[in-house]
């Protein structure tokens, strides 16, 4: 029985010949992933230069966070029900509309004026943009044969790893050369080819309307409250001391009744909006998990890296991304690498290098000091680079490899979705660690910094006298002053340290944990998915 559903599943879809790919479906396949590219890279380049768009729109620094919230939220409801809409209209369809709207609100979110219609654009775009990034990983899984994975997989590997990576760098030097604007003109030329190819070249599949009659509208309004105010609670929450903040407990308390009526239509609805029978294939739950903690991993990093070299040693957005280039290099060289270990060695071993590689990275900067710079991030940097394309890779073809065509879609919006859900907890989580142990070890310090300590006293005193040689400076509270921005340096490193050996741990317990996961089936075993 299962045999006949997956030749039905797949019978537009696989091409009749093993190995021979039409020109057309691969320059198609190719379009798509530039999409995907876009829209991910969107995330991070923005995040870069929050304040240049800050100054540009004249908003308070309460209400710049928007410029991203407003995209993540919308994104994450948009990926997982991609799956049904992409079964309904067609993958020609549905990308077509996403890379339009996507192109669209990016040239919107350009002329925009002030911060409100800014926070409406970006909604648009990452609510849009956001059913291109699952498409891209179903159709691999779907028009590729098995014996291309060891090409097609890291492609899409690279691009969900590259774009978040690169993005600081890319929109340092963008707000730098030009201006804010450019952060969003940018996409709408290539935006503008992508769309014209999609609609020009897709053929993989066609559309079932009459799904449209079975849309379930409340289990979209279940996720759309579950997902959107969970993201909402894990971007917020750690500034603003959690439940504690008013708008934080009333999501909190939205997404608790979003999630009973999400679940209760997923297994009750006649089409749910997203179909968790996935998850009964082993591979892809045990993909999905790896997926979520590498979210933690690509988005932690790419969020800590950055915070340590503005808050610590001052840099701007331009120097930030000349000295975080080398982990996107990294990623690039290693992606093909990765390709042809995929087809000679076990996934499972593969992710455990991939991890304990990453684990040694965090491991190298729990040794951080105020003075690190470029030369000492830099093996750290080719570490999680390297890592992260060893990982992701397996990651891929273990998850989707061995699920049937006809599931393929919406195991592809969950499986996207638990990397971005990750990422999400793990910016919380890391947040909220760096905000509670920096007063901890502030406090800590303190204690050693008080007037009956000798050393401290000493301190003060040379420091005062460096002052008094300043012309026009109190020197005694600017050596105070200066004392106590020391204290808070350190207590600011130590937080960093504390987070980087929590990374450190995770990291190397998942590498003892693919131990346990069963070798997944080869390539060409599509069968192992009915189960």
């Amino acid at each position: 029985m299962a045999t006949a559903t997956i030749t039905a599943g797949s019978a537009p879809a696989v091409p009749a010949q093993t190995d021979h790919m039409p020109i057309r479906r691969v320059i198609a396949f190719l379009a798509m992933v530039f999409g995907m590219f876009m829209a991910i890279l969107d995330i991070q380049i923005v995040s870069a230069s929050l304040a240049e768009i800050q100054a540009g729109l004249s908003a308070s620094s309460d209400e710049i966070p928007w410029v991203q919230t407003a995209y993540l939220i919308a994104e994450v409801v948009m990926i997982p029900l991609s799956g049904f809409l992409s079964r309904m209209l067609s993958t020609r369809v549905l990308f077509t509309i996403s890379a339009a709207g996507f192109t669209a609100a990016s040239a919107l979110a350009a002329t925009a004026t002030n911060i409100d219609q800014m926070i409406v654009y970006r909604a648009v775009q990452g609510f849009i943009g956001g059913g291109m990034i699952p498409s891209v990983f179903a159709a691999a899984f779907t028009i590729f044969p098995p014996s291309r994975r060891a090409v097609v997989s890291p492609m899409i590997g690279l691009v969900a790893t590259l774009a978040p990576t690169i993005g600081p760098t890319v929109g340092g030097y963008i707000s730098h050369a030009m201006s804010w604007h450019w952060l969003f003109l940018v996409n709408v030329v290539p935006g503008i080819l992508v769309t014209t190819a999609a609609w020009s070249l897709i053929d993989f599949d066609k559309p079932n309307l009459k799904l449209f009659s079975k849309f379930d509208w409340w289990g979209l309004a279940g996720m759309a409250a579950f997902l959107g105010c969970m993201e909402y609670v894990l971007e917020e929450g750690p500034n603003n001391d959690w439940l504690q903040d008013q708008a934080v407990f009333i999501c909190a308390i939205i997404m608790t009744v979003g999630a009973v009526l999400f679940f209760w239509r997923v297994f009750t609805a006649e089409e749910p909006i997203v179909d968790l029978k996935a998850f009964s294939n082993i591979n892809f739950a045990f993909g999905s998990l790896f997926s979520f903690v590498v979210g933690i991993g690509l988005y932690g990093l790419t969020y800590l890296y950055p915070v340590f070299l503005g808050r610590i040693r001052g840099y701007d957005s331009m120097m930030i991304g000349e000295a975080l280039f080398v982990s996107g290099l990294a990623m690039f060289l290693t992606a093909p690498i990765s390709g042809i270990l995929s087809n000679k060695m076990d996934p499972r071993i593969m992710m455990m290098i991939g991890f304990f590689g990453f684990a040694t990275g965090t491991w190298w900067m729990t040794h951080l000091t105020a003075d690190w710079d470029f030369h000492e991030l830099l093996i750290p940097q080719i570490l999680r680079g390297c890592s992260m394309m060893l990982c992701m890779v397996p990651i891929n073809n273990i998850a989707l490899g061995t699920l049937p065509p006809e599931r393929l879609k919406n195991a592809s919006g969950l499986f996207n979705l638990t990397r971005n859900l990750g990422g999400a907890v793990g910016l919380a989580v890391i947040n909220t660690v760096l905000i509670d142990r920096n007063a901890f070890h502030y406090a800590r310090l303190s204690e050693h910094v008080q007037w009956g300590s000798a050393a401290a006293q000493e301190k003060l005193q040379n420091m005062t006298l460096t002052f008094e040689q300043t012309a026009g400076l109190d020197a005694s509270k600017a050596a105070i002053s200066k004392l106590s921005g020391m204290v808070q340096q350190q207590a600011s490193l130590l937080s960093f340290m504390d987070v980087f050996f929590m990374l450190t741990v995770l990291f190397a317990t998942l590498g003892l944990f693919t131990l346990f996961i069963r070798k997944p089936a080869a390539a060409g075993g599509g069968g192992g998915g009915g189960h």
